[in-house]
């Protein structure tokens, strides 16, 4: 059973604050939190990012606050879901006991790497968001 999962991305603010927020509204029981490798501390949601995840229903986006990735994080979680196989690689690197435990977020959806819209158009923020959507969904449903 999975009671806490970690969403990670490189700055926490645009796709682990989505998918952890579409998560946890999928599994109220289940802690979601998010952080990122590189986590840009203390910043909230990219704009573009949040106004697309609110566009689509999410709520809660505006409370969220980035941090960086620790290895008390990673002991904590139970999953640890990331976005593109290079961030599993550099997990795996810095905190060698979460290798069992971290996993592609498309994972039952392909397993392919979910771009980073950041600093990037709407648009591409629209073409992210469905892959970050879809593959959440297939998490929620395998959990």
């Amino acid at each position: 059973m999975f009671e806490r999962i970690l969403v990670v991305c490189d700055g926490n603010i645009c796709r682990s604050p989505t998918a952890a927020g579409l998560l946890a509204a999928h599994k109220p029981g289940v802690e979601v939190t998010s952080a990122g490798l590189v986590g840009l501390e203390g910043h909230g949601m990219d704009a573009t990012a949040l106004a697309v995840a609110e566009a689509h229903g999410m709520q809660g986006g505006d409370q969220h606050r980035a941090r960086k990735l620790t290895g008390e994080l990673c002991r904590l979680a139970d999953l640890i879901l990331v976005m593109e196989g290079r961030q599993r690689e550099r997990i795996i690197q810095r905190f060698p006991e979460a290798s069992g435990k971290t996993m592609l977020l498309t994972h039952w959806t392909g397993g392919r790497d979910i771009p980073d819209p950041f600093r990037q158009s709407r648009e591409v923020h629209e073409r992210i968001y469905p892959m970050i959507r879809d593959a959440v969904a297939a998490w929620a449903a395998k959990l």
